[in-house]
């Protein structure tokens, strides 16, 4: 038996507009809820930030941001905490209506000023009778930086086996567009958008995309419709266009 997941991979800029200038979670749960993903890797999600929280009050969520975004609608939900610091710390998350059967986060942090991981979660497909394995990324600005990181990706794909299906989404900071090669010859992924339309969709900045940054790549698995999401109401909810696509298994 078949199943189809529809993914949403966006970068939440902890929950800010563009320069930090407006606290805008609540739009944003709202807008990832109209899209109606299956599943939801989310990037420099907040799970704690003292200052900011009191600066808005009322508006802050006494919950961490990733199990506020979750709500009702994603029954599980697993973070991957980053980026430390004395206020707080911020990472990647995942949302799922499928169960959570484990979690981990690898870290690949390669200098104290970008703190990153793989957040690797296995997904229970219930009637399926298949496991589905969700990696959200989050890679650094420099290159020879992302070259070693892909490498540690390519090894954690590689330790799943090629029966199961794998699905890696995130913020890659690759403008270079030198990751879907690395990552087909050596793990065998393939970046949806470029299988279809020849190269990775622009993404960044959101108001007027010019980079391309984010990806969503798929192992052992079809792939159907990647979009990148409209102007309305995104421009303003990220600095990163929001990338989706179904996945079929």
């Amino acid at each position: 038996m078949s199943r189809t997941v529809r993914i949403l991979t966006v970068n939440t800029h902890k929950g800010f507009t563009l320069f930090n200038r407006r606290f805008i979670l609540h739009e944003l749960r709202e807008a990832v809820r109209a899209v109606s993903a299956d599943v939801v890797f989310l990037q420099e999600v907040m799970g704690e930030h003292k200052s900011w929280s009191s600066r808005h009050k009322g508006l802050w969520p006494i919950e961490p941001h990733y199990e506020f975004l979750a709500d009702s609608i994603w029954q599980d939900f697993a973070y991957g905490r980053n980026a430390v610091y004395p206020q707080g710390h911020h990472g990647n998350a995942l949302l799922s209506k499928f169960p959570i059967v484990s979690w981990d986060n690898h870290d690949i942090s390669l200098n104290r000023f970008e703190q990153r991981g793989l957040l690797h979660c296995k997904l229970d497909m219930v009637d399926a009778s298949i496991q589905l394995h969700a990696i959200c990324v989050h890679l650094n600005l420099r290159e020879g930086d992302r070259q070693r990181q892909l490498l540690k990706l390519c090894e954690l794909v590689n330790s799943i086996p090629e029966s199961e299906p794998v699905v890696v989404a995130g913020d890659f900071n690759d403008w270079r567009c030198k990751s879907q090669a690395v990552l087909l010859r050596q793990a065998g992924l393939h970046e949806v958008f470029t299988d279809i339309y020849g190269q990775p969709p622009r993404s960044f900045p959101a108001v007027l995309p010019m980079l391309r940054l984010d990806r969503i790549y798929v192992r052992s698995a079809q792939f159907h419709t990647p979009l990148v999401l409209p102007n309305k109401p995104w421009s303003h909810l990220s600095d990163h266009k929001p990338l989706m696509a179904e996945v079929e298994f």
